[in-house]
């Protein structure tokens, strides 16, 4: 992915960027655990402490182990398709067989019930992370909304709202990579009368960082600040925090 750097205020970003403490260590956003080498080059990196850098691991190892058992509705490593979470699942057995409890049949469907707190404890994660590198916005507050959930149980409307580009109303921080990757269009809007007006509309759009893989928008425009995150194209996940009152 194109790495940029940031001209945004840089005292807006200081410390950990989850907790506020000394950054001592960088992070990677997203964890390569949630990719697949060879790993993408410029892959974004934020300021963190060590205590929050080690501490989302085992949470981030038990979603992917989770994701991949619900996308082939198996625990089995011989069923699992990415290499790295099938040697996950052979070398704990202790992770496959919390896994495995979870799962149950429902309309002739394998299902799988999460640990809704650990799976959130990683997206949030991410999500701030993202707000962070892209956007120069500190999000370690709690969030005024939070969705996630398989991409597929959203209608076809609301899948395609999830997906589509963002166009931005106003101008988040100037300088920030998210500044930076937006480009302007020209689009014709009808009115309901019939009558058409072309209009240049600065688009927001998806960033892929391994296709099929990872990818996220990051929106800061009014009211807030609004993360969207889709992993393997199944998860989709939203959070939003409202900054501007």
């Amino acid at each position: 992915m194109d790495q940029l750097s940031d001209f945004a205020d840089e005292r807006l970003i200081n410390g950990c960027i989850y907790c506020g403490g000394q950054a001592d260590t960088r992070d990677h956003v997203p964890s390569r655990i949630l990719l697949e080498p060879p790993y993408p080059e410029n892959l974004p990196v934020v300021g963190a402490c060590q205590v929050c850098n080690q501490g989302f691991s085992k949470d981030e190892q038990y979603l992917v182990c989770l994701l991949e058992a619900a996308i082939v509705g198996s625990t089995d490593p011989e069923d699992i398709r990415r290499p790295s979470v099938a040697r996950a699942m052979k070398r704990s057995a202790a992770l496959r067989s919390r896994i495995e409890s979870q799962k149950y049949i429902a309309n002739d469907r394998i299902i799988f019930d999460p640990e809704e707190d650990r799976v959130k404890n990683v997206m949030l994660k991410l999500a701030r992370g993202h707000a962070a590198f892209e956007l120069s916005q500190p999000c370690q507050h709690e969030p005024n909304h939070f969705w996630c959930g398989p991409l597929e149980t959203l209608h076809k409307e609301q899948q395609e709202s999830f997906m589509a580009a963002h166009i931005q109303e106003f101008y988040g921080e100037i300088g920030s990579r998210n500044m930076q990757r937006m480009f302007s269009m020209e689009v014709t809007l009808r009115s309901e009368s019939g009558s058409t007006e072309k209009r240049r509309v600065l688009v927001n759009d998806w960033v892929d960082v391994q296709e099929g893989r990872y990818s996220y928008l990051a929106i800061d425009d009014f009211p807030g600040v609004i993360i969207r995150i889709m992993v393997s194209n199944y998860l989709a996940c939203e959070v939003a925090w409202e900054i501007y009152a």
